[in-house]
């Protein structure tokens, strides 16, 4: 059954959050890059030629001016947040797809305006007014079509959304998506409809439903629902009635993001053994949070794909991370309060959950120095929940849930050492071995600053060793005739290692006076770094790979300073 939707969309947000937190000048072309490809790029940018995809030389090579700025999701929806506050006074019940894109119940909210054409007026208006930003509104029957006219600002009657998109490329069903990942899936299904010939979205859905789904499986039964102008899940008329909630007092209260997300990254686990225990899925998250004032912050998350792209603990303990980093900062409630007021005032909808009646109409404006807020509640419920496919088996301990309380008692020593006290390591790029470490703390998302696929010339080959040591062990290394083996800048290695000796080191501790006799060898690999800096001559360092006659094998580094034992293998 099709639904009228409404579709509030900022062009190009991920370039709009970074150009303004970094304060880049409107006047210069920006695109936003995940350390490998651009990501988004500004209309200036793509009047030059650069397009999303690119890689980053290729982007500079097509504009030389081109301001290249890092992907950061996290920014993103918390500069989003003023935008949704915006849009909630005008419509009740939005929901968050991704950031830069709301989604909104069109029926009744275009009756209390007058049409609408009308709600899509006072939705750009209020957007401006609170946020400073331009959008695009878009009205029709299903998700798809309410997005695309969004973004061309085109009018889609009621009962033409099929037609509307009859001639448009399956391409365009990117844009209905809501990660990157569900986006690269979508992506691969477009190319496989391309090669079989149905290149239109109006070929795609005159094929039957069944035969689609045979065939395509559901993320192709999704596509074609959205090609006939339909919508899984249209957004809700009114507040939908909790399903599950999970939630947590906060005592005492927590101003600050990283510790309001540890607090909701035990809601998501237990939220998502939950969901995990009744084999359900739910294709809406709500956020909820209670500040210390007494007032209530609601926030409605999509899920991937209406809840078929897998949601994990991870991916939940995301979305409230983000949320949490839009709400506690003194801008966001700020303007929240302001355009309650002036909601207030105008006789505009607001969303009957918040407790907004008690603000002051001549609150501050956001300019106004303000302290930030303290939560006291977090909550998070999940709805539309329906039944879901058999879920994989956990790590460790099957179903008797020993993850769960692995997990959990990791959290519990990181409450007592701090957010920062319990470190995980993760792999990233690099050559050296130190470098290729990249510690976090415990449960946070975060991506390594350095990406593993570059090419990094002079890392070291498989296999990687067992144990790097904290700090590296001066030894001697000498060829076969007993003579030091030394690093020649032009030449390299003066010979071939035939014994290694570890030395005292300078603190005190003892080496080993008995020379290990070396049973084999690999190496060098050669190593310059740091030679673009141009401060200093570049240094040179080689890495060598050795086994001995007894004891583990070493890996050994050779500068002109000496030797040393960076890391053992098993």
């Amino acid at each position: 059954m099709s639904t009228r939707t409404t579709v509030l969309w900022v062009p190009d947000w991920p370039v709009v959050a970074a150009a303004a937190a970094d304060e880049v000048p409107r006047h210069l072309p920006v695109a936003v890059h995940d350390g490998q490809r651009v990501t988004a790029v500004s209309a200036l940018a793509r009047l030059e030629g650069v397009r999303r995809g690119m890689r980053r030389r290729q982007a500079q090579g097509c504009c030389p001016e081109l301001v290249l700025l890092a992907a950061d999701d996290a920014r993103d929806v918390r500069m989003f947040e003023p935008v949704a506050v915006a849009a909630e006074s005008v419509v009740a019940g939005i929901e968050v797809v991704r950031a830069g894109m709301l989604l909104l119940p069109a029926g009744g909210a275009s009756r209390y305006h007058g049409s609408e054409e009308a709600l899509a007026e006072r939705l750009v208006d209020a957007v401006a007014a609170g946020s400073g930003h331009e959008c695009g509104v878009g009205t029709a029957d299903g998700m798809l079509a309410a997005v695309l006219a969004a973004r061309t600002g085109a009018h889609v009657p009621p009962g033409r959304s099929a037609a509307f998109l009859a001639e448009r490329s399956v391409a365009e069903l990117v844009h209905a998506t809501v990660t990157d990942e569900v986006a690269a899936e979508v992506g691969d299904l477009v190319d496989l409809l391309g090669r079989l010939g149905l290149r239109t979205l109006g070929r795609l859905a005159a094929l039957p439903a069944a035969d689609v789904h045979a065939r395509f499986g559901r993320l192709g039964a999704w596509a074609h629902l959205l090609a006939r102008g339909d919508d899984e899940r249209p957004p809700a008329r009114r507040r939908p009635e909790a399903d599950l909630e999970v939630s947590a007092e906060l005592e005492p209260p927590v101003d600050r993001v990283d510790t309001a997300t540890f607090a909701g990254r035990r809601l998501a686990e237990d939220l998502h053994a939950m969901l995990v225990q009744r084999s359900v899925t739910c294709g809406r998250l709500q956020i909820a949070a209670r500040t210390d004032e007494g007032e209530d912050l609601v926030r409605t998350w999509r899920t991937d794909l209406g809840g078929w792209g897998g949601l994990t603990p991870a991916r939940i303990t995301d979305r409230i991370r983000w949320q949490l980093e839009g709400w506690l900062t003194a801008s966001a409630v700020t303007t929240a309060r302001g355009l309650a007021a002036d909601a207030r005032t105008a006789g505009v909808s607001r969303q009957p959950s918040r407790s907004r009646d008690d603000w002051p109409v001549d609150d501050p404006g956001p300019d106004h120095d303000q302290p930030g807020v303290a939560l006291v509640r977090l909550a998070v419920t999940a709805l539309d929940v329906a039944p879901a496919g058999a879920e994989q088996g956990r790590l460790w301990g099957g179903p008797s849930g020993g993850d769960l309380r692995a997990h959990r008692a990791l959290d519990r020593v990181q409450g007592l050492v701090g957010g920062a006290g319990l470190l995980t390591a993760t792999l990233q790029g690099g050559r050296d071995v130190r470098d290729q470490v990249y510690l976090r703390p415990w449960g946070e998302q975060t991506t390594p600053p350095r990406p593993m696929d570059r090419p990094w010339p002079g890392r070291l080959p498989d296999p990687a060793p067992a144990t790097v040591l904290t700090v590296p062990r001066r030894v001697e290394v000498r060829d076969a005739e007993r003579r030091p083996v030394e690093l020649d800048v032009r030449t390299g290695m003066s010979g071939e290692p035939a014994w290694v000796r570890v030395l005292p080191e300078e603190d005190g501790a003892a080496g080993d006076p008995r020379p290990r006799k070396v049973t084999g060898w690999a190496g060098p690999w050669l190593l310059g770094e740091r030679w673009w800096t141009g401060d200093a001559a570049p240094t040179l360092r080689a890495h060598v790979q050795v086994t001995l006659d007894e004891g583990p094998a070493m890996l050994l580094a050779c500068t002109p300073a000496g030797w040393t034992c960076e890391a053992t293998y098993d």
